[in-house]
């Protein structure tokens, strides 16, 4: 990974030496991308600026890379897999003057021209100078891993790996694209976003280059010519046409794209969550790194998940060192950590999750300081059938089927919104699907093809992004197996009669890994990052920080540029007050979003210093595990999970808590939350019940655990999971 900028001009004038200050400012701006090295260049119309992260040939691999005759001239940030075998393809006496894998995109692109992408693997956003033709050539891979922005107007262009890079420049507009803001949804239905739609970027005036394309500018007149050289789904080779050759060539390609991701010069880790799409990856990794560190969160919810267990488990069964990060309950961030966060993320999806990753990171660049890249099964989800059964609505295959192709209708609806009303009678419709894929014109006639291609764009959106930026501000690449192209390809091209059997919860890679990686490895089920069983700490943690110093990220977030027009302040503020009592509440997450809308408009109007710049509190710590069953009282204190009672301490059900006693039967009770029965009490959970039962709020703990004859061992779950759900109180 690196850092990469340009200033160009497009109107056949050249840049002069006051370019030389946006230069130093690009390399300024993205000095925690490339930390090993710097350099900028200026050439007549064309400037450009490189800060350097060593993988691959550290010694002589920097950037700008330039052909023998100086005619092209190339930085890149990313990575080229299989640039040995691009290598050999090259006509005889080609000259290599590096070690790095970029260089053959110059000789590529001599030999082949705007097509010389199109046997690439890799992950990469590239500035390319034809100074023969004074064209800039600007491109990025299939899936977008690496970022490319850039604004331009009639005169000049100027581009760089990240966006505060490009405010560094005065003309670059500064202003948060507020409409944009609230109208991209937060989790896209599939058929809302196409395969040719481009992110939104947040910011007035900020394009992207678009996944998988080229585009050339003439700098003598600023025309520019778009080439997509990939567009999903692509065209696999040699199509299986059985299930267990699917299978079959689905693990050598995997293999054989972790192989290539776990090349490098330097050291690379490992996120470990102990499911099976990191599992595999470590599987195939460990095949060629001799020492590959993983790195597991330890927190309530993957303690409650059982991701920090398996993420030990398998690491033990591969022979890999495993890191379990701590984050207890009471770590919550500051409101200048925050900010940081979400200056380097540049996204107002920054929440949780991407603290996880980012702290996680930087716990990983702390214990190992020569680390310069992260292998992740980041991924999987979208193209293997992750989610079907959460589409399906916890059903079938055919509630997952019957489910895509509604959506694929409501989205294809969205071009005739005259046909809608047929479609909206409760419980039936009055026109086929034929009738709207005739008339509305959908991007694919497949629905499960349109699906996919949503993912693949909520993937630039959202995913690529977070991985992205999370390991960049702490100098690390993040590489992402799973998007090997000719992987996604393979899965697109299941037929329509094979999909229930390799494409159900991740049937393909499952059956893949048999032999591999153990049985209950293969077919645990899937688990979210930081969802599920412990939300609540997560939540909380998110209130936490929001409350901090009277609210002042809230306060500061209102008082942003546009804030006062378009956010509900009293609502904003009514909002957080109700959410402390239901923190697992997902609206946690819906308001943080809305703080994060004004802090970005405030931090664009008002620049921070550079990300490397700015203070960080001292990274987690970790614990190690030797034995998971022995230390899980260690694990739970550490946690904060442990809920340090003891005897003497005094019960009580919490104020909005009624327990209800069935007449006809005082084995039978009921617990009213807020006066609704939420609980039916009985002999399902005796121990639940009569501990409930004899609750009174003055009696001491270790006399009502005597009187129901429960030892203090197997109460400490029980208790746990009622204080968590908010029935009962100590005191």
């Amino acid at each position: 990974m690196c850092g990469i900028g340009a200033v160009a001009c497009l109107d056949g004038s050249h840049l002069g030496e006051s370019g030389d200050v946006l230069l130093r400012g690009l390399v300024d701006a993205l000095a925690h991308r490339g930390p090993d090295d710097r350099e900028i260049l200026r050439d007549g119309p064309v400037g450009m600026a490189f800060t350097r992260l060593s993988l691959t040939d550290p010694v002589s691999g920097s950037q700008p890379l330039k052909t023998d005759d100086g005619s092209l001239v190339l930085i890149a940030n990313g990575e080229v897999y299989n640039h040995r075998e691009l290598l050999a393809s090259l006509p005889a006496g080609t000259t290599m003057r590096t070690g790095s894998d970029c260089e053959v995109l110059l000789h590529l692109y001599r030999q082949h021209g705007l097509n010389f992408l199109d046997d690439v693997r890799g992950m990469f956003g590239l500035i390319l100078w034809d100074k023969r033709n004074n064209h800039l050539i600007l491109a990025r891979d299939r899936f977008g891993i690496k970022p490319l922005y850039y604004h331009r107007d009639g005169r000049r262009i100027i581009l760089a790996s990240e966006i505060k890079a490009l405010f560094t420049d005065p003309r670059t507009p500064r202003r948060f694209d507020w409409e944009r803001a609230l109208t991209t949804p937060a989790v896209p239905a599939a058929v809302y976003l196409t395969e040719d739609a481009y992110p939104t970027t947040w910011f007035e005036g900020i394009s992207s280059v678009g996944a998988g394309t080229i585009q050339r500018i003439d700098l003598t007149d600023g025309s520019t010519r778009e080439h997509r050289y990939w567009k999903f789904p692509g065209d696999a080779d040699d199509v299986p046409t059985t299930a267990d050759g699917f299978v079959e060539k689905y693990r050598a390609l995997l293999a054989e794209s972790v192989h290539e991701c776990a090349t490098s010069d330097a050291e690379l880790g490992l996120f470990l969550s102990g499911g099976i799409d990191s599992a595999a990856v470590a599987a195939f990794a460990a095949e060629r790194v001799s020492e590959l560190h993983t790195f597991t969160v330890l927190a309530a919810t993957t303690y409650h998940s059982g991701d920090a267990y398996y993420g030990h488990r398998v690491a033990k069964d591969l022979g890999l060192p495993n890191h379990q990060v701590v984050f207890d309950t009471q770590r919550v961030p500051d409101a200048q950590e925050w900010k940081r966060l979400l200056w380097l993320v540049e996204s107002p999806f920054c929440g949780p999750e991407m603290y996880y990753k980012h702290e996680l990171h930087r716990y990983a660049k702390s214990a190992r300081p020569q680390l310069r890249g992260m292998l992740l099964g980041a991924a999987s989800d979208e193209f293997n059938g992750g989610y079907s059964a959460d589409v399906a609505g916890d059903g079938a295959w055919s509630d997952f089927d019957r489910n895509i192709r509604a959506m694929h209708r409501v989205g294809s609806l969205r071009n005739r919104p005259d046909l809608a009303p047929w479609w909206s009678l409760p419980g039936q419709s009055l026109i086929s699907d034929e009738a709207v894929r005739r008339w509305a014109q959908p991007a694919h006639d497949d629905a499960y093809l349109a699906y996919l291609a949503g993912q693949y764009s909520k993937l630039q959106q959202y995913n690529v992004w977070h991985e992205d930026r999370t390991a960049a501000g702490s100098g690390i690449e993040a590489r992402v197996p799973f998007l090997d192209h000719r992987l996604v390809e393979l899965v697109a091209a299941v037929p329509p009669h094979l999909r229930e059997e390799l494409l159900w919860d991740k049937t393909i890679l499952r059956r893949g890994m048999r032999g591999t990686l153990a049985d209950d490895v293969v077919h645990r089920p899937k688990q979210p990052f930081f969802h599920g069983p412990g939300l609540q700490y997560t939540y909380r943690m998110v209130l936490a920080m929001l409350e901090r110093d009277g609210g002042a990220l809230v306060e500061e977030s209102l008082a942003a540029p546009g804030a006062a027009d378009l956010i509900d302040a009293d609502g904003l503020r009514r909002t957080l007050k109700d959410l402390r009592e239901r923190p697992a509440d997902a609206q946690v997450e819906i308001a943080l979003r809305v703080v994060n809308l004004g802090l970005l408009s405030a931090m664009a109007h008002d620049l921070p210093a550079p990300v490397k710049q700015l203070p960080l509190s001292a990274p987690p710590s970790s614990v190690e595990v030797a034995d998971w069953a022995a230390q899980e009282r260690t694990l739970e204190e550490v946690t904060g999970l442990s809920l340090g009672l003891r005897p003497d301490d005094v019960p009580r059900l919490a104020p909005s808590v009624l327990l209800l006693t069935e007449p006809a039967d005082e084995r039978r009770r009921y617990l009213a939350v807020d006066g609704v029965i939420e609980y039916v009490l009985d002999d399902d959970e005796p121990q639940y019940r009569d501990f409930l039962a004899r609750v009174d709020g003055v009696t001491r703990l270790q006399e009502v655990l005597q009187e129901i004859e429960c030892d203090w061992t197997s109460a400490e779950r029980m208790l746990r999971d009622l204080v968590e759900q908010g029935v009962v109180e100590f005191r």
